[in-house]
């Protein structure tokens, strides 16, 4: 027994210290460190290289900007590990060296010489701040460093440093000092400032350089003579560092793209990386501070830009002067009158249903609808003009006839259902004035769907997220329509003293449209090119009139100086599409599209007048089909029409199917999922339209 002994207790302390693990291992699952401070950070609303556009205070008012190690200067790094923990990247969380040392100084002192706290102890104290400082709560902290160096990597745990260590003030972590401080961002530290920033967390608010600059001076210049001390860095190096000046106020945050940004933090969470162009939307926001000084009586502007193909966001000014009057309102999103800026989808659906054509003969003469009798901005009328011109020129006339033969109703459905959201000043049903900016729609709208002329007709929602899908897909017309409306749009005249101006523009065609709200409320200006759209809004934020201020002089020189901040077009002009009819003059249209009017039952019809306008029977407006599914891959429908004078045209998309006699059948292959617009013409010029849906039905 006496011989077993040893063994015995050899035994027992292998149990115990089992149990202990055990224990501590349990106390580790059921305690493990409290990780919400380090993610309750600041909404960071970023550019799609990264640039920070905004941040917001998290949710305990503080400016706690994630950090991690590889956007932090290495010098900095270098400093701070040689400075506050020199075994950082060896100890398990506590340095045994420095634990010794802190002790023996202690004892032989009899007071605190140093301390013995790693950058990983620190952490853990970051994480939960508050505890007194005892001895009890240093070991907490020992434990707690333990903890993190088991769950997470040393960069890691020196990210929770970077982002919890405080700065003075409400400044948590390196990235708010360096930009608060130093207006930068810490992976561009120079040596006096990294210097100030790994001394600055000894002391916060003693040391802080926007209150205190001598002792923020003091301190930098202590952990440089250290460094030079230990070989860290040269002693030429420090002096210069040293004769560098501290800074003596706070600078404030970045405030760029203000209002999107806002947008964007309702309904994000964390860093949200935009669509937009940091170099882009810096200077569009110089160039609205310089031209809202020539507005009148406190106007303001909006200003939106778009990819083409992506239908990404590449520039928001929302508005300028942020924090004045009205300065927070975001104008590129409140709808507002746009004038004559929505009469080419007026065109465009017009030349979809093959009721009009370019080359078109129209007439601007004193006309009333009604009760409703509009005239020209100018005042006078010019008789007999195509349809290009009448465009081109903005003639109210034709654009309110076009509109009485397309429908209002049908027209705002058409924008509506293509993501564009209206705004009327009643509830009644759309009326012919909406022709001339009788609603109201917003910049960022109107971009959108100005995008669609530049893509063939397509329209997708805009995109202002990086990692976003692009939005589906909408025909809002056929491609021959859209090319008709880039040929008007591309022919516009330029504002006076624009024509020596072309350098500017990078030699690209640029299409665009003007438009002045009734009351001079509102002046716009939206076009495009090959690559990009642009949308600006100039007036007043409150709605208030601002007399002479009209559309081509006021919104168009902002336009074609925007498009000089852009790239030089990539792409090249579209090529006629298929169906789109290239006469060089009215005389070789088809009879129907030489002469416009109002009505088309005043087409002349020397025979079968009796026939009454075509009709679709089938495939009927509002209809869901079913599309087929293997092995029914090849399956059809057959449109049919009731009344019409043969020959009927058919056309899907704005794509020509084909003209067929009554006898004649004519059949369509599903185009795909989505919405299909389904027009039929007859001879005469008459025309009816289905908007039916295409999806898979279980």
């Amino acid at each position: 027994m006496v011989l077993n002994r040893p063994h015995a207790r050899l035994k027992l302390a292998g149990i115990a210290l089992l149990a202990v693990l055990g224990m501590l291992a349990i106390l580790d699952r059921l305690l493990p460190p409290n990780m919400a401070r380090y993610q309750n950070v600041s909404p960071e609303v970023v550019a799609r290289d990264g640039t920070l556009l905004r941040p917001f205070l998290s949710k305990d008012g503080s400016w706690r900007l994630r950090t991690t190690v590889d956007e932090v200067d290495p010098r900095y790094l270098k400093l701070l590990k040689a400075y506050e923990d020199k075994r950082f990247d060896e100890h398990l969380g506590v340095d045994p060296l420095a634990l010794l040392r802190a002790v023996f100084q202690l004892v032989s002192s009899g007071h605190v010489v140093s301390g013995a706290s790693t950058l990983t102890m620190q952490a853990a104290r970051l994480l939960e701040p508050g505890r007194p400082r005892t001895v009890l709560t240093k070991l907490v902290q020992m434990a707690r460093a333990l903890q993190l160096e088991e769950r997470y990597s040393k960069e890691q745990i020196l990210s929770i440093y970077l982002t919890l260590a405080s700065f003075g003030g409400n400044l948590e972590g390196v990235r708010a000092a360096s930009l608060a401080y130093f207006g930068k961002e810490p992976s561009h530290l120079d040596l006096s400032e990294a210097a100030t920033l790994v001394a600055l967390p000894q002391s916060p608010e003693r040391q802080r350089p926007d209150r205190h600059a001598q002792r923020a001076k003091a301190g930098r210049d202590k952990v440089l003579a250290r460094m030079v001390a230990d070989d860290v860095v040269s002693a030429g190096d420090a002096r210069v560092a040293g004769r560098e000046g501290i800074v003596s106020q706070r600078i404030a945050m970045p405030m760029i793209a203000p209002h999107l940004a806002r947008l964007l933090a309702q309904t994000q969470r964390g860093r949200i990386v935009t669509t937009l162009d940091a170099p882009l939307q810096t200077a569009l926001e110089r160039l609205a501070t310089v031209e809202q000084v020539y507005f009148r009586d406190g106007s303001s502007l909006a200003v939106v830009v778009a990819d083409n193909k992506t239908h990404a966001v590449l520039g928001y000014v929302g508005g300028v002067n942020y924090w004045g009057a009205f300065g927070q309102l975001d104008l590129a999103r409140r709808a507002r009158s746009p004038g004559s800026a929505l009469k080419p989808f007026i065109y465009g659906l017009a030349f979809d249903d093959l009721i009009l054509h370019p080359l078109s003969m129209m007439e601007d003469a004193p006309t009333s609808f009604g009760d409703y009798a509009p005239h020209d901005f100018s005042g006078g009328f010019q008789g007999a003009v195509t349809a290009r011109d009448a465009l081109q020129e903005s003639l109210n006339i034709p654009a309110v006839m076009v509109l009485d033969r397309v429908g209002p109703l049908a027209f705002t459905l058409a924008l509506e259902n293509a993501g564009a959201h209206l705004a009327f000043p009643t509830r009644e049903t759309p009326t012919l004035p909406v022709a001339l900016g009788g609603l109201g729609i917003s910049v960022a709208d109107i971009t959108m769907l100005y995008t669609g002329i530049a893509d063939g007709g397509v329209v997708r929602p805009l995109r202002y997220l990086k990692d976003a899908p692009q939005g589906p897909p909408h025909r809002l017309f056929g491609p021959a329509a859209a090319y008709y409306l880039r040929q008007i749009l591309d022919g516009v005249a330029l504002p006076d003293g624009w024509a020596m101006g072309q350098g500017l523009l990078r030699g690209r065609a640029i299409g665009f449209k003007t438009g002045t709200s009734y009351g001079f409320r509102d002046a716009w200006a939206v076009g495009f090119s090959n690559d990009y759209t642009v949308g600006v809004w100039v007036g007043r934020a409150d709605g208030a009139p601002s007399p002479g201020d009209v559309g081509l002089e006021t919104a168009a020189p902002i336009l074609l100086k925007t498009f000089g901040l852009l790239p030089a077009d990539k792409s090249p002009p579209p090529s006629p599409p298929a169906g789109a009819i290239l006469a060089r003059s009215t005389d070789e249209l088809p009879a129907g599209l030489r002469v416009f009017t109002r009505e088309a039952e005043a087409q002349p019809q020397p025979r079968e007048s009796h026939i009454p306008p075509p009709s679709i029977a089938f495939p009927p407006n509002g209809a869901t089909l079913p599309l087929p599914v293997a092995p029914d891959m090849n399956r059809t429908i057959t449109l049919k029409a009731d009344g019409g004078q043969p020959p009927l045209t058919w056309l899907v998309n704005g794509h020509l199917l084909g003209s067929f006699t009554r006898f004649q059948p004519v059949v369509l292959a599903p185009p795909g999922a989505g919405f299909a617009r389904i027009t039929v013409v007859d001879a005469a010029g008459r025309s009816d339209t289905a908007q039916v849906l295409f999806k898979h039905l279980p």
